[in-house]
């Protein structure tokens, strides 16, 4: 069954509320809004102003994890200050979902891994709203919904534990696709724990081919396409794919180049394979 997902190419904070309405979902209880906040540095990552009025909405708490690298979010000290520092603690509560400690979700049929380390404070939420920023990645090819639920949930002990393809020794040398897989697997122990409970929403702007967690990155040479939402991470990630691959934009050479050489697709193609959702899907353009 194909899944829905609706874009539009008006970029503004507005155009974000029409498609979260659109989706006909009611976010309850406590929610989690997992976005990025952005590495010290970084130019491209999409700014608190963008996100507010959707945060608002659904009156949630920004959530974030720490990293598994030297940075400006690898503790939580640090962390909290690039949030102050972005703007993020004006536009709603922050919760640094690891800030204390972690707890494993259990993967049953994970191709890789069978248990994932998030945030512990992950478990005092109800609902999850996910605010990605699609853009490269200098590892996993692309970042969107499916690598925010996966290493953005993750703790930092859960991050080279996904990054070692089960492991952390290997944190940085793991079989590539064996990463790509066990990023689609602890992507679905997220999406496990909040299901008909979560909402996806991907804002293709500022794509560069590296990623907001890059302190240094590329200027993005591909111009901004517009927003997408879907209550299926793996049909939303696929028709953000799409739409670059299909993009008449010359600047997406770089890009396009960034993703197929490092097999970024294969973490959508192992999304769907686990169940988490489908490839085919139907776009729904709203005006």
């Amino acid at each position: 069954m194909k899944a829905t997902v609706y874009f539009t190419r008006d970029l503004t904070p507005e155009a974000m509320l029409r498609l979260y309405d659109a989706l006909g979902v009611q976010l309850s209880g406590r929610v989690a809004v997992k976005l990025h906040s952005g590495e010290p540095g970084n130019q491209n990552f999409i700014r608190p102003d963008f996100m507010k009025p959707m945060i608002d909405k659904v009156e949630g708490t920004i959530v974030e994890c720490n990293t598994a690298y030297d940075g400006g979010r690898n503790t939580t000290k640090a962390h909290k200050v690039t949030m102050e520092r972005h703007g993020w603690v004006n536009a709603a509560q922050v919760d640094i979902l690891d800030a204390t400690d972690d707890m494993e979700l259990p993967i049953p049929n994970g191709k890789v891994i069978q248990k994932n380390f998030v945030g512990a404070n992950l478990q005092n939420y109800d609902s999850l709203l996910v605010l990605s920023h699609f853009k490269g990645h200098p590892m996993g090819g692309f970042g969107g919904a499916l690598k925010n639920i996966s290493i953005g949930i993750a703790s930092s002990r859960g991050k080279q534990y996904i990054h070692g393809a089960g492991d952390m020794d290997k944190f940085w040398d793991a079989d590539h696709d064996s990463f790509l897989e066990a990023m689609a697997d602890a992507a679905w122990s997220i999406h496990d724990r909040f299901m008909g409970k979560s909402a996806y929403i991907n804002v293709m702007k500022n794509m560069s081919v590296d990623c907001d967690c890059c302190a240094v990155a590329a200027d993005p040479k591909i111009g901004d396409i517009g927003i997408l939402a879907s209550l299926d991470p793996v049909a939303l990630d696929q028709a953000c794919l799409d739409l670059v691959f299909q993009s008449d934009d010359p600047g997406k050479a770089d890009l396009i180049e960034r993703i197929q050489s490092l097999n970024g697709v294969h973490t959508v193609e192992a999304a769907a394979d686990l169940g988490i959702g489908s490839r085919e899907y139907e776009l729904v353009t709203l005006e």
